[in-house]
């Protein structure tokens, strides 16, 4: 079905202000968006508050309003500008609140403007805790015990029936906002009343704990037609209990079984298929020992949609916006490839690593424990051939002058915080491993999978392998100033596939980063750099992009065009 010819012009809501909670991924899948409607020839509209955005750059958009993203004002927007449709889903959960809120004030049907991809009827069904509690239960997908309330008392009243600690999630929040943990009555309390402040609708769930269970996310996309794929399936290093976006997340999955994996699959494609939803949605689970939980559904682009994005090279926005003016997945092509359909499910052989920025550098005296609310201000995202080496370039991409062994705590304070998240933990961890912690010991303190831990250990037997080597050469005469022969060449690779740099690796030689590059360099060691191409070299790609690892083969082909560099923030 080609796209609707009764769609000329289509407003597009954006998220406002970068906050806590709410970085840069949605002025990135909203600028996506321009592009693919303008692409289609369709006259786009746009309000956002924040004019630091690319969507909001003059020729991002037909006409760009620079204004508060208030009921009132888009109301006097569609009132001039008339357009046909709206699209909710990409502007984060303050474009959900708005078409939301424009559909019960009745301007939306006043001026005979569309809701354009997922119906009204699925927001709300999603974003409506109770009534996204019975979506569930009707379709036989299990969700925590939990009850949705309205007031302090009702909440008091579940503590008999659910026990402690509880989880409170406000309905029609982003990231967590207003929610958390309790533990007492009294905790309960106070999340409570600040979460029904929060809330649209002054309503929150309370949901029985499943702290230390695994989280999984789901990048599933469907059409009109009624076509759904998987994008791609994350998984969360640390256990329920930390918002998947103050996690540090993993993609592709790297402790589902194959039968588990299914298992999610085909449970996340039945839940976008009972909602409606057009366009991208973002599914949250719970998953331990073979069994599951539904934690939440966001019929929108997400935080984690713009991992997904560049994670894959599916542009999730981009094809969102298509769906919503009619086209199917069938009909448009993959951005990447030029050939291949946006219906063929991207293709992962590589691993990606996505750490959360904190800004407690600035607020330093605000709580760092990690909690379901979120306190991130972004995140970085880097990609290996290994777990090891993506967590390793995640952990330098952060800018926090903090490396592994940088920092050192005494034995109650490693128990302490390995017991409680925060934004060290995963230094804690290797410091714990550094000194002697045993690793059920970690797990279980942490709740975090032994896999990931036995990953850090491998970087430390690697490091102490460098250490090793590099003074068993000194003791026979080797020269640290020259580098010749302080490490053989089979160390050396070994050291810099598992992403360790030329100057954490001249620290642990006792030499110099120079020495390093120049010993490394003599032994034809070079980084090549990988294809990120949605379909795993299946297919040839004509706009990829590419990140470095240490292998044999460098997948890019050097043009004679003249270049610019250009360097990010």
């Amino acid at each position: 079905m080609p796209k609707r010819s009764d769609i000329k012009k289509v407003l597009l809501i954006g998220s406002g202000p970068i906050m806590i909670g709410q970085a840069a991924e949605f002025d990135f899948s909203g600028s996506q968006a321009c592009r693919s409607l303008r692409e289609e020839g369709i006259e786009v509209v746009l309000i956002n508050s924040n004019p630091a955005t690319i969507m909001t750059d003059p020729d991002m958009a037909d006409s760009v309003y620079i204004e508060p993203i208030t009921p009132d004002v888009i109301a006097r927007i569609i009132e001039r500008e008339r357009p046909d449709g709206v699209i909710a889903g990409l502007g984060g959960q303050t474009g959900l609140n708005m078409v939301s809120e424009l559909a019960e004030r009745g301007v939306l049907e006043k001026f005979n403007v569309e809701l354009l991809g997922s119906s009204l009827q699925a927001i709300k069904d999603t974003e409506d805790r109770h009534l996204f509690k019975e979506k569930m239960e009707s379709i036989g997908e299990k969700v925590p015990k939990s009850k949705a309330i309205s007031t302090i008392a009702e909440a008091v009243d579940l503590i008999d029936d659910l026990g402690l600690p509880l989880v409170v999630r406000p309905a029609y929040t982003l990231g967590g906002a207003g929610g958390g943990i309790a533990y007492t009555k009294e905790e309960l309390e106070a999340i409570v009343e600040l979460g029904l402040k929060r809330s649209r609708i002054t309503q929150c769930l309370i949901e029985e704990s499943i702290l230390g269970w695994i989280e999984y996310e789901y990048e599933v996309m469907r059409d009109a037609n009624d076509t759904c794929i998987v994008i791609c399936n994350m998984e969360n290093i640390d256990p329920c209990g930390v918002h998947t976006g103050e996690s540090i997340v993993v993609t592709p999955s790297q402790t589902l079984t194959d039968k588990e994996h299914q298992m999610l699959r085909d449970a996340a494609i039945r839940i976008i298929r009972s909602f409606g939803i057009e366009g991208g949605c973002n599914i949250q689970f719970a998953a331990k020992d073979g069994d599951y939980r539904i934690i939440e559904v966001n019929p929108r682009v997400s935080r984690s949609s713009a991992l997904a994005s560049k994670a894959t090279g599916y542009p999730i926005a981009r094809v969102t916006a298509k769906i919503a003016i009619g086209l199917r997945l069938d009909e448009i092509i993959n951005d990447v490839t030029k050939k291949t359909p946006a219906s063929f499910e991207p293709a992962i052989d590589y691993v990606v690593t996505k750490i959360p920025r904190w800004p407690f550098d600035k607020f330093v005296t605000a709580d760092k424990t990690l909690t379901t609310a979120m306190k991130s201000t972004g995140e970085v995202m880097a990609i290996g051939r290994t777990i090891e080496e993506s967590l390793l370039k995640a952990v330098r991409s952060i800018d926090i002058d903090v490396d592994f062994g940088t920092k050192q705590w005494d034995k109650d304070e490693v128990v302490e915080l390995l017991r409680t998240p925060t934004s060290e933990r995963l230094f804690v961890i290797y410091h714990a491993l550094r000194t002697g912690f045993p690793i059920p010991e970690i797990c279980e303190l942490t709740g975090i999978d032994p896999f990931y831990i036995e990953k850090i250990e491998n970087i430390i037997h690697m490091e102490d392998a460098v250490r090793d080597e590099a003074a068993e050469s000194q003791s026979i005469g080797a020269s640290v100033s020259a580098g010749a022969g302080l490490l053989s060449r089979k160390t050396l690779l070994r050291a810099k596939r598992i992403g360790l740099t030329d100057a954490r690796i001249a620290d642990l030689a006792g030499t110099t980063r120079e020495v390093i590059n120049d010993l490394r360099r003599s032994y034809g060691i070079l980084p090549t750099y990988k294809m990120v191409d949605t379909c795993a070299a299946e297919f040839a790609a004509a706009t990829p992009y590419y990140y470095s690892s240490y292998e044999t083969e460098c997948e890019v082909i050097p043009s004679s065009n003249k270049k610019v560099l250009i360097l990010g923030s």
